[in-house]
């Protein structure tokens, strides 16, 4: 199958060879536009066939690369501002938003202290034009801006602001923060449910979910879930919730109707001698099974949404935190910052065909329809 497709992409070839590789990355490197210019409106886009790509943050290098899957290879590589995370496509497919910040970088045993004070000038959700891979406009987003969900419509998002443990609603096409509502310390996942009717938080601080009422802007309820929660993915009948627990090292799985806890699914706590810290989650198109990154774990879980029995935890990656999956289902994606690469995943044999190289530190990824 693997091979049949790389038969195929043959096909793209001239497009593939039209750009040239360049450095760990590879493709070109595009900066931010600063404005509208003939050069802008003359940029082809990265795929003219209307293709999926892949679409990965990099914290250390300010970029994002994009990958073309019919060949597992980089097309381009996109200037999008300081210190990109968290990555989302606009439901229409038209736009890929990127979360920047001027903050500085610290984690696991950085005295933060003794970091630069943040350039908060940096920080908001940048804006990026799909088919021209340009910086159409940088949208504010609150101190900090680590991760965002984005409203069925495209037209809002809802940004988590760590340092301010708020949850910033930014109104797309105003380009303003319409409010800030106040919640549990450290807010960090962010996602709008399949029906669009909530918006569910993570709150590090709290080891809990906070429930938005969109029409509102007020959080409705509190969920209590795993230590840490990082990240949310949802049936796509909406059902059911599935929430990884970093210090916890456990996945909490919550009825999205009741806001009740169903069950609580522990990771494998050490593989190969690394503990297990879930992370990132993504569920796959037909709703069987959901995919949870481990960090340091450098392993995936995939987990079977019929029982919620685990399937296997199978080594991917250094640090894998964000995850993407194909439309089809066939591949995974994960992004693994130590590395600086990217690991392409068998999803049906759980093993990694390819690892490509990206930016410094790759952090989220998102992949267009």
């Amino acid at each position: 199958m693997r091979r049949a497709r790389l038969h195929r992409s043959v096909m793209g070839s001239a497009l593939l060879a039209s750009v040239a590789l360049i450095g760990c990355g590879g493709g070109s490197e595009r900066g931010a536009a600063t404005g509208d210019s003939a050069a802008a409106a003359a940029a082809a886009p990265a795929r003219s066939d209307g293709g999926s790509l892949v679409y990965v943050s990099n914290e250390d290098t300010d970029n994002m690369t994009v990958i073309d899957p019919r060949a597992d290879s980089v097309i381009e590589t996109v200037l999008v501002g300081k210190r990109p995370r968290g990555v989302h496509m606009s439901p229409d497919g038209k736009y890929i938003f990127v979360a920047v910040s001027g903050a500085p970088k610290g984690g696991p045993g950085v005295d933060e202290s003794k970091l630069p004070p943040p350039d908060t000038t940096k920080d908001g959700i940048a804006m990026v034009d799909a088919a021209t891979l340009k910086v159409v406009r940088t949208l504010p987003g609150g101190l900090d801006p680590e991760n965002f969900g984005v409203s069925n419509d495209g037209k809002f998002l809802y940004v988590a602001d760590e340092n301010g443990s708020t949850v910033g609603v930014v109104d797309v096409g105003a380009g303003k923060l319409v409010t800030k509502v106040p919640m549990g310390s450290e807010p960090e996942g962010v996602t709008v449910t399949p029906d669009g009717s909530e918006v569910w938080v993570t709150s590090e601080g709290k080891n809990a979910i906070y429930v938005l009422d969109p029409k509102t802007n007020k959080f409705v309820d509190t969920i209590p879930v795993g230590k840490r929660p990082r990240s949310v993915a949802f049936l796509p009948d909406g059902s059911r919730a599935y929430v990884p627990g970093e210090v916890g090292g456990n996945v909490t799985v919550v009825d999205v109707k009741t806001h009740k806890v169903l069950k609580t699914i522990p990771i494998p706590e050490v593989v190969k001698g690394k503990p297990a810290k879930p992370m990132g989650s993504v569920m796959a198109p037909d709703g069987k099974t959901v995919y949870i990154t481990n960090g340091r774990g450098q392993t995936v879980t995939a987990i079977n949404t019929a029982n919620d029995a685990i399937i296997a935890t199978f080594e991917v990656g250094a640090r894998p935190w964000g995850i993407g999956i194909s439309a089809d289902g066939k591949e995974l994606y994960t992004a693994n910052g130590p590395s600086n690469d990217v690991s392409v995943i068998d999803a049906a044999t759980h093993r990694v065909i390819k690892k490509i190289p990206a930016g410094g530190s790759p952090w989220g990824i998102a992949i267009s329809k």
